[in-house]
């Protein structure tokens, strides 16, 4: 990914969500706008020259200070999850670094120990790329489409996007794969030289117009908690799998190569 391409998407498209009255700019009769914040307007909110915000809105943020930093973001009113992703591009600025090979996302003795006591809980654990690394009963039998009979665990981004039988199983499917893709953007910001996830994004971008538009507008979003409807015809096989899971074997296994 382009992390200069990656700051000027962002700041853009933070100027122009943000509205004047929110920004607490002061507007005057007849004047023509387009929407969300002039640059020079932003530059005078965070207490820059405009030539110098311009500079960091073309993905420029080499030597950009943090009290700057946050001066931008109380000026476009960035929440949590956007501050972190503006401080992740503008460290990802800064000296270029060689890539680093990511670990191969292994589950530990403890957690499948613990996937082991969830006997009533459906239970699923998955890498930073969506690939399934443990699972149990219950987990399997909620979502079988993820885990085909005779073959590989399916990645669940993948599976979201590309798969048509995932828009009839989310009944909120919208929610969720907006959700994801923020995710993702997150994810992205801690390190643009990613090569699996600029691989996943590429694909996922390719396939999907739904992906590439939610990607363009470059939402982040923090999840910590929340809540996903499922169509009722997805709890079928649940029940049966709760009525014989004394008699299944709790699975941890290596995310597909």
């Amino acid at each position: 990914m382009d992390p200069r391409l990656e700051v000027q998407e962002f700041l853009t498209a933070l100027r122009g969500r943000i509205t004047p009255e929110r920004a607490g700019v002061t507007l005057y009769g007849g004047e023509s706008r387009v929407p969300g914040l002039r640059r020079e307007e932003v530059a005078q909110l965070t207490g820059v020259s405009t030539a110098y915000y311009t500079r960091m809105e073309r993905g420029d943020l080499r030597g950009v200070s943090e009290s700057v930093l946050y001066a931008l973001v109380r000026a476009l009113h960035l929440d949590e999850a956007e501050t972190t992703h503006l401080i992740d591009l503008a460290h990802a600025a800064g000296p270029t670094r060689a890539p680093r090979k990511k670990p191969v996302t292994r589950v530990s003795p403890r957690i499948g120990q613990l996937l082991d006591t969830m006997r009533d809980v459906p239970a699923l654990a998955f890498d930073r790329l969506g690939d399934p690394v443990a699972s149990n009963a219950l987990g399997r039998a909620l979502f079988p489409e993820l885990f085909p009979e005779h073959g590989a665990p399916l990645n669940h981004y993948r599976y979201l996007f590309l798969d048509p039988r995932s828009q009839k199983f989310h009944s909120d499917w919208d929610v969720s794969a907006r959700g994801a893709v923020s995710s993702l953007r997150l994810l992205a910001g801690h390190d643009l030289e990613d090569r699996a996830l600029a691989a996943l994004v590429g694909d996922l971008a390719t396939r999907s117009e739904q992906f590439r538009t939610w990607w363009g507008g470059h939402t982040v979003r923090t999840h910590t908690s929340g809540t996903k409807q499922i169509h009722p015809s997805a709890l079928a096989p649940l029940r049966g799998a709760a009525a014989t899971f004394p008699q299944e074997e709790e699975t941890a296994f290596a995310p597909p190569r």
